[in-house]
């Protein structure tokens, strides 16, 4: 019914943004990485969007690229997974690396988002691992791969989820770093030098 919305970002808040569409003000539920994307208040967006209907509830999604809306409704298709919680996973995960954990069955970076259990992730992997592999068959497995490990190494240092994912979005895209080089110069972003 929705499929796109176009306007002027007017406030943003607790996981939601309001876009005024010609005078009208659309409440969009959207996950962290889309938030940070939009820019300041008073700017031009425009969104990709799912428009959620129950019978008690319309609830209306945003997302900066068609990949993250797709990767959305994959997530909701899954029984036992809800908006919120497809919303907390694309916030903790980039899609790539989202992709990358459910199609290789990495059960416990999957998990370490909140809400997100280890049945919970072990669905996910059971039920999208075969459709993601086909429909993202472009996503560069090994960087992502590598970046997955990154993550796995300083959540086991006890930084949060969402702390390691923003560390390893600063890092320069080189194939000539290890491992350990990558480790240290997000552990430099972690510690603000």
């Amino acid at each position: 019914m929705i499929a796109t919305l176009e306007g002027i970002l007017e406030y943003r808040a607790g996981g939601s943004v309001i876009v005024n569409v010609g005078g009208v003000g659309f409440r969009v539920y959207v996950p962290d990485s889309t938030s940070r994307k939009l820019g300041t208040a008073g700017g031009k967006v425009s969104l990709y969007t799912h428009l959620h209907v129950r019978e008690d509830n319309i609830s209306l999604y945003g997302f900066v690229s068609s990949e993250e809306l797709a990767l959305f409704r994959n997530l909701i298709s899954v029984s036992g997974v809800g908006s919120k919680v497809a919303l907390a996973l694309l916030s903790a995960l980039s899609p790539e690396q989202l992709i990358m954990a459910i199609t290789s069955g990495d059960i416990d970076l999957i998990s370490q988002t909140p809400g997100i259990g280890k049945k919970m992730a072990g669905r996910l992997v059971i039920e999208l691992r075969g459709k993601l592999e086909k429909e993202w068959k472009e996503v560069a497995l090994p960087l992502v791969r590598e970046a997955a490990d990154v993550i796995a190494a300083l959540t086991g240092l006890g930084y949060s989820l969402t702390e390691a994912t923003k560390a390893i979005s600063k890092l320069p895209a080189s194939e000539e770093l290890s491992l350990e080089e990558k480790v240290r110069m997000a552990l430099q972003q972690l510690g603000g030098g």
